[in-house]
């Protein structure tokens, strides 16, 4: 669905990009909503012409917009560890070795148990993640 904009807002809303590809920080909602149109409109642009690199610029505006507004909080470690064990085809024994132990895979799986450093790097290494997404702190039930 097209949006419809009037001829005064559009006028507004564009001064945050001109010919130059000067930038301005985009600080509306209706300012980012006229972003994400324009960028959807050049999508397909060429890389190196004028509308590529309007969506470039476009692209690192609403990227930074979205970023100051909707932040998306780290995911939960144990819960990236078991999407990671079902896209790898692991059951639980299969991390007994990284857990040192299968009662204690059980508790940290549970979440009765926290990560400790040393199930961290070598989880980190047996499912190919960055350490950081396993040190986010969580929950203890």
């Amino acid at each position: 669905m097209k949006r419809i904009y009037s001829r005064g807002t559009l006028k507004r809303c564009w001064h945050f990009i001109d010919m130059e590809l000067k930038m301005k920080i985009l600080k509306t909602e209706e300012e980012y909503q006229v972003a994400i149109d324009r960028f959807s409109e050049l999508f397909d642009a060429a890389i190196g012409t004028l509308e590529g690199d309007e969506a470039e610029v476009l692209a690192l505006l609403v990227g930074d917009y979205e970023d100051r507004h909707y932040p998306i909080d780290p995911p939960d470690p144990i819960e990236m560890i078991k999407v990671r064990m079902e896209e790898m085809k692991l059951k639980q024994v299969d991390l007994v070795n990284a857990f040192g132990g299968k009662n204690r895979a059980s508790e940290v799986l549970n979440k009765k148990r926290r990560l400790t450093l040393e199930m961290i790097r070598k989880l980190s290494k047996l499912l190919n993640v960055s350490v950081q997404m396993l040190v986010t702190e969580y929950e203890l039930k």
